[in-house]
């Protein structure tokens, strides 16, 4: 080639170049790379035209194409300032600090007074102190901390997939599963089969219990990457925990709830990091126990699973009916109420009034507990409990203890007339059992505990006599030989 061939290369390539300016200034981007590849097809020797089309691709946000051309740029002049500083900011984009450092340092040797250099070192120095702090508050388990710093980092590599990656496995870890799927999967629309997006998209779906469809984008990345270490962690995990639930929850249905309730301890230590399969493992394994009457462990592992996730419905009813049980009604009180605000349904509004009414009769004295009679008891078994009560809390058996004694016994002895005075009469016990305060119907108007007490034994006009020697009563009644209980 001459030199006029050359000159006349060189005048085109201008041509494309100035045509290319035009482009660039008017923000044309596309038609700018276009004159600029132009410049470059026409005169490939020329690093201004490589630093020109980096500047563009650089503005359509292509920055590993913008880095080639950067480089490309140096090569040909090391003495490119623009060129230095381009290929800097494209590695910091990137996330690469250390090797931006490098170029910044260069321009900064070609220029000690570059004030843009300067900027730019500053900023790669800060993404290489949040990429580090972000390592070391992953290693702690501090995954807010984590997102916080690729949230800086971000800022100033907004092309970095990996830390886009990072943030989004540490938003999945934190249970804010759209955020950390919608970063996943823009980056999946760039790059289809990229290994570590798979990879957070299948921890989403894993830990929103939908573990088959996890296992589908673990074997994906495996398939892309197969020393993808977290994938194979994530998808061994995955198929061992649904195994061992499903196992649980065959003993469970087979009645085997001792079974059922060591499966479903087995399948929560397998991954603590699952917080919604964990929390319907809880809410099992407290069905196990209540079966089991472990209930007081059964409202714990309710708790853990309402911890795990203050939705779970399910939880809060299985909690609440083992307060039920247990007798502590104020919590279960407090459990239908959030069930009901939450599903205004029939069913729970009737749990909630039942709930309420056990809370009203609890603060009322109870009668059946006075007597020592279950809520089933017979008409023979309450007389039988009364007549054991009776006679264990009567004045007179207590009339050589100390005046407080003798005041906690007669008070226990009106509360045994009282319960039989109830429960003895088919029409007040049914009242009763159904929440009625029996004492503003003035029951006890006319109560007398000894009346009651004589009535049952059928004193009348009879004598009656505590032998303190003997610890025993004795009756003795007109037309009738002394009795003795």
């Amino acid at each position: 080639m001459t030199t006029n061939d050359i000159l006349a290369d060189l005048e085109i390539a201008e041509g494309f170049k100035e045509q290319g300016n035009v482009f660039y200034s008017k923000k044309d981007y596309s038609e700018a790379f276009n004159y600029y590849t132009k410049a470059i097809d026409a005169c490939p020797k020329n690093a201004s035209y490589y630093g020109n089309r980096a500047a563009t691709l650089m503005m359509l946000c292509r920055f590993r194409e913008a880095l080639e051309d950067s480089q490309q740029a140096v090569r040909l002049d090391d003495c490119f300032m623009k060129g230095h500083l381009r290929e800097g900011k494209c590695h910091l984009s990137l996330g690469n600090a250390m090797a931006a450092s490098r170029c910044f340092q260069k321009v900064l040797e070609l220029d000690p007074r570059s004030g843009d250099a300067q900027q730019e070192n500053k900023n790669a120095t800060a993404l290489l102190e949040f990429e580090q702090m972000a390592d070391f508050s992953f290693k702690k388990r501090d995954f807010r901390k984590v997102v916080y710093c690729m949230d800086r980092a971000l800022a100033l590599a907004s092309a970095c997939h990996r830390f886009k990656i990072l943030k989004a496995e540490c938003l999945a870890l934190l249970g804010r599963y759209p955020e950390a799927q919608s970063v996943a999967s823009d980056i999946l629309r760039m790059d289809s089969t990229n290994a570590d997006a798979l990879y957070v998209r299948g921890l989403c779906l894993y830990y929103e219990d939908c573990i088959d469809k996890a296992v589908q984008f673990f074997f994906q990345a495996l398939r892309m990457a197969p020393d993808h270490e977290k994938a194979r962690l994530a998808c061994r995990n995955a198929k061992a925990l649904k195994a061992k639930k499903e196992e649980g929850n065959h003993a469970f249905k087979n009645n085997n709830y001792e079974a059922a309730y060591q499966l479903y301890t087995e399948a929560l230590a397998i991954d603590p990091n699952n917080i919604k399969t964990n929390a319907k493992l809880y809410c099992n394994r407290a069905t196990a126990g209540a079966k089991l009457k472990k209930l007081n462990q059964a409202i714990e592992d309710c708790t853990s699973a309402i911890k795990l996730d203050d939705t779970y419905i399910k939880a809060y009813l299985r909690r609440a009916q083992c307060y039920m049980d247990t007798e502590q009604y104020e919590e279960a009180v407090r459990d239908y109420e959030k069930v009901y605000q939450t599903e205004k349904t029939s069913e729970h509004k009737h749990l909630l009034k039942t709930a309420q009414l056990e809370l009203k009769k609890s603060k009322r004295k109870d009668y059946y507990k006075v007597l020592g009679v279950g809520k089933n008891a017979t008409e023979d078994e309450i007389k039988k409990a009364y007549r054991k009560r009776a006679l264990m809390h009567h004045p007179d058996r207590h009339s050589a203890a100390t005046p407080e004694v003798q005041k906690e016994e007669e008070k226990k002895f009106k509360e045994v007339g009282e319960a039989f005075t109830v429960l003895s009469d088919p029409k007040k016990k049914v009242r009763y059992d159904n929440g009625h305060d029996l004492d503003d119907d003035g029951c006890f108007d006319d109560f007398d505990a000894n009346n009651i007490f004589r009535a049952f034994f059928g004193g009348h006009g009879g004598g009656f006599t505590f032998d303190s020697s003997q610890g025993i009563f004795f009756f003795s009644f007109h037309c009738r030989h002394p009795l003795v209980y």
